[in-house]
């Protein structure tokens, strides 16, 4: 068993590479840390290589790289990483489902991990992602999305394109508003397409973005509270909508 402890050796040096979205978005692969990720990489048949220290022994049917423990610590952000790291291929977009998850400039990478793994507890088929919103492939989404990131469909589109051909298609779309909106348990969805839009952690929903919503719904809370985070409030409201 041939193991690599050079820092310095090309292959390393090129698979580091994938810690940018600028390597990333050319060589279509992203990175994932941990045998849970790995193991969903593989099942969902986009685990294109394993680099692992030999101790892990992960015993897939994929080209498996073994590394010393400093060699692997290069191709992570986190301080005491997991043995094992897969290098992934991107998932490639499908054709729009008939429930909606659309996320307008989400910044941080905590609240696109949570929206993922709602949008996919609470039965929606698709993600859009706006062209500002955070990378999806991000080492932070990545591990926030505790694998859910392989089990529904996303799409990173200009919304101002998109949601007139949604709309034009008899999607309904919801925008989150904390004035003028209706209460959320007010809503009666019976909409068998439509889409929910989530805005910016600070500056809600673009003016552009709002103007093509239907309507505008919002979340009361204690006042004591100030308000939601992205994450949290959309995790609410695919709850209560995705079942109606």
């Amino acid at each position: 068993m041939e193991i690599i402890t050079s820092l310095d050796n090309n292959h390393i040096k090129e698979i580091s590479k994938l810690l940018q979205k600028k390597y990333r978005d050319e060589q279509n692969l992203f990175l994932v840390e941990s045998y849970h990720l790995v193991e969903e990489a593989y099942k969902a048949n986009l685990l294109k290589e394993v680099i692992c220290v030999p101790e892990s022994d992960p015993s897939y049917d994929i080209k498996t790289t073994y590394v010393s423990y400093d060699v692997l610590k290069k191709l992570t952000d986190t301080v005491t990483p997991q043995k094992i790291i897969g290098v992934v291929e991107k998932k490639k977009e499908e054709q729009v489902g008939n429930k909606v998850l659309i996320l307008d400039n989400i910044q941080d990478p905590g609240n696109l991990g949570t929206l993922i793994r709602s949008s996919v507890a609470f039965n929606f088929d698709t993600v859009i992602l706006s062209d500002d919103t955070v990378d999806i492939y991000n080492p932070k989404v990545i591990r926030s999305t505790e694998g859910m990131l392989f089990k529904i469909n996303t799409i990173r589109k200009n919304l101002e394109e998109v949601l007139p051909i949604l709309k034009e298609d008899n999607y309904y779309i919801y925008g989150t508003k904390v004035t003028g909106g209706k209460t959320l348990k007010t809503i009666n969805n019976n909409h068998d397409k439509f889409g929910i839009i989530i805005g910016n952690e600070g500056n809600g929903i673009k003016d552009t973005t709002s103007s093509l919503c239907d309507e505008f719904i919002y979340i009361p809370i204690n006042k004591e509270c100030e308000s939601l985070n992205a994450g949290i409030s959309g995790s609410i409201i695919m709850y209560e909508l995705g079942d109606k």
